[in-house]
């Protein structure tokens, strides 16, 4: 048997999804197989056979759980067939005097920034519909929105709707982080 057809044999025994997750977010919601049970009108039998990765779930049976949660039978399919973790490195690059250490995933994209007084940026980065989060660490920071100006000292924030023209200005040597998260499209 070459190592080859060892991994194949072995992934085509993994199961689709892994709905041992269910687990988690049950106790995270201080739940009892029993109260998860009568909340949904899932049988117990069936949740613990999922909860134990025994059995896959119909899609019927994770509405009725995942409404239990505030959540969509999508939703609980997504953290069962998807890996806990995403480990991303990040990337570096720089902006009109604003230098940028960059970690991006589907629906967020975190920055470290830092700047020296005086660094001006326009379009910081490219957006899409997302929210707009500015933190200064240290320094302070002036951001320029179309209606307003706000002017961050440490430990400030500022959430916007990123779609809207801004301007970052350092009004001293800061560092500052911005967190880019997309807007939910469900409707």
């Amino acid at each position: 048997m070459t190592m080859s057809s060892v991994l194949i044999e072995s992934e085509d025994s993994l199961p689709m999804f892994d709905f041992s997750i269910l687990r988690e977010i049950r106790k995270r919601a201080e739940m009892t197989l029993n109260d998860l049970s009568r909340a949904s009108g899932v049988s117990i039998a069936v949740i613990s056979r999922l909860e134990r990765n025994q059995s896959q779930a119909e899609v019927e049976t994770l509405y009725k759980i995942g409404r239990v949660f505030g959540m969509r039978a999508t939703d609980l399919m997504t953290l069962a067939e998807a890996p806990l973790s995403n480990r991303k490195e990040a990337e570096s690059y720089d902006s009109d005097g604003f230098r940028f250490r960059a970690v991006r995933y589907a629906n967020a994209n975190c920055l470290m920034g830092e700047a020296n007084k005086g660094a001006i940026v326009s379009k910081p980065e490219i957006h899409h519909d997302d929210h707009e989060i500015c933190w200064v660490l240290q320094g302070a920071l002036r951001v320029t929105l179309p209606q307003e100006t706000q002017l961050l000292n440490s430990g400030q924030s500022i959430q916007f709707d990123a779609i809207q023209e801004h301007t970052y200005e350092a009004m001293e040597d800061c560092q500052f982080m911005i967190v880019h998260i997309r807007k939910d499209k469900r409707y």
